[in-house]
């Protein structure tokens, strides 16, 4: 069985060798969501299949749940059987940002559904490529499945946990963006800017080294534990601004081995679509 967190380019050849894999092509460009795409039809890991952040990992049409809120599960069933799913086979997600973006968001994804055999690509895409493997092109079909899958909602929090606990001590809400947005200093996406109270950051480019791979277990697990103090991981909720980059900090999390912590689904942009819920800015601590 797979790893449950992450696989180097290498061991993903070697098991590209050895036995069915199914590997999903997650890379997504925010500013450009049809760019993705056809960089994915450019090259791609062989065998690959595409997972559209909008189209496949997301339900675009629910209101007040952020811009990126969870797909249905009949949804996700319906993505899961066109790319070939079945139980008992290995998936591994893909991206051009390390993880950063959808890959992260799809193992989260496919771990609610039950299915644990699921690991992304450390480094990436790019990683793929500094080792001088092979690339594919054009569309991957593979044949269809039947799937029916169920999400765990009780590993997903939303607003009503968060407004009763944010600031009781009884959990550590970590946003996942960077500084300058998680202050208010700028907000290229949303309407406003800020944070939650009582929210506290790490940046998710702070699980990787500087050649964009994980950081190692040990690593993250002493930098992890400096922010979650004495709480267990399952008093950890991660979000963001879509709920998207919060799973890279859930995959860090469990990758040093505090497993348990869950995501706040709506995350930032999803808060905000209410503007009578309080908003923070700057860092905690500022006068």
């Amino acid at each position: 069985m797979i790893p449950d967190t992450l696989v180097s380019a290498e061991a993903l050849a070697a098991m590209l060798s050895q036995r069915p894999v199914l590997v999903v092509d997650c890379r997504f460009d925010l500013a450009d969501p049809a760019n993705a795409e056809r960089d994915y039809i450019d090259g791609h890991l062989p065998g690959a299949v595409y997972a559209h952040l909008d189209r496949d990992l997301s339900d675009l049409t629910v209101p007040g749940a952020g811009r990126h809120p969870l797909p249905q599960d009949l949804a996700f069933a319906a993505s899961l059987a066109r790319w070939g799913w079945q139980p008992g086979i290995d998936v591994i997600a893909c991206d051009n940002a390390a993880g950063v973006l959808a890959a992260s968001r799809l193992w989260w994804l496919l771990r609610l559904a039950g299915h644990p055999q699921v690991s992304v690509l450390d480094g990436g895409i790019a990683a793929w490529r500094k080792a001088g493997l092979a690339f594919d092109t054009g569309a991957v079909t593979r044949e269809s499945s039947t799937v029916s899958i169920s999400f765990d909602r009780d590993r997903v929090v939303g607003f009503e946990e968060i407004g009763r606990r944010r600031n009781d001590g009884s959990v550590v809400l970590i946003d996942a963006r960077a500084a300058p947005r998680f202050r208010g200093d700028v907000e290229p996406l949303d309407p406003v800017a800020g944070h939650v109270p009582g929210a506290v950051n790490r940046p998710f480019s702070m699980n990787l080294d500087g050649d964009g791979l994980f950081k190692t277990p040990e690593q993250l697990r002493a930098e992890l534990k400096r922010v979650i103090g004495d709480h267990d991981a399952r008093d950890v909720v991660h979000m963001c601004g879509s709920g998207v980059t919060a799973c890279h900090n859930l995959l860090a999390m469990e990758h040093a081995g505090l497993g348990g912590s869950r995501v706040f689904a709506p995350s930032w942009s999803g808060w905000v679509s209410d503007r009578s819920r309080p908003v923070e800015t700057g860092s905690p601590g500022d006068s």
